[in-house]
């Protein structure tokens, strides 16, 4: 499908990982994963230098592989699920670097509250699967700090050091289908 001369491009959920990691008592990483979420890009060039892409996650499908955190990131204290049911993204802008190396930039909204954030993107092929999609893949990475979007929750060690550091990674493996 196209748009003015675009096609559009559609996540495929059973291939793309939407991974984050956070250094606990500043000592180790706890990574996490959201286990639902949409999104896509339009873009009329081969090298998808001119791709609009927008991303939404469903915050209550975070997963950290441990019930109770789950459930104290899903809390008010944190994402607050029940006011803020989702994270988005919506690029402004993206700038080719060098072969396959991309700039992505763009708002990302977390708890009603949206910033602009550089994340590095690598293209990673095109290829038809067996039953003759298109498919593209590429990695994003980067890091933000949780506490502009209203992630404030800490606490404080004996020794005075933070449970939760405030900067986050993400790293998002996508594969998406050409509709």
């Amino acid at each position: 499908m196209t748009t003015s001369n675009k096609t559009k491009w559609v996540i495929d959920p059973a291939h793309t990982q939407v991974q984050f990691k956070v250094k606990h008592l500043v000592i180790s990483n706890v990574t996490g994963s959201f286990d639902k979420f949409e999104g896509g890009m339009n873009s009329s060039r081969e090298d998808f230098a001119d791709a609009e892409v927008w991303f939404s996650a469903d915050a209550a499908s975070i997963n950290t592989g441990m019930a109770d955190r789950d459930n104290h990131l899903r809390s008010a204290d944190f994402f607050d699920v029940a006011n803020y049911p989702k994270l988005a993204f919506k690029s402004t802008s993206i700038q080719k670097k060098d072969g396959d190396k991309y700039k992505l930039i763009g708002d990302l909204t977390i708890r009603g509250t949206s910033r602009p954030i550089e994340l590095d993107m690598e293209y990673g092929g095109l290829m038809k699967d067996p039953w003759g999609n298109t498919k593209v893949g590429f990695e994003l990475t980067g890091k933000f700090h949780r506490k502009d979007y209203g992630l404030n929750w800490n606490a404080i060690t004996e020794a005075g050091g933070l449970v939760v550091s405030e900067e986050v990674k993400t790293l998002i493996n996508v594969e998406v289908s050409r509709q």
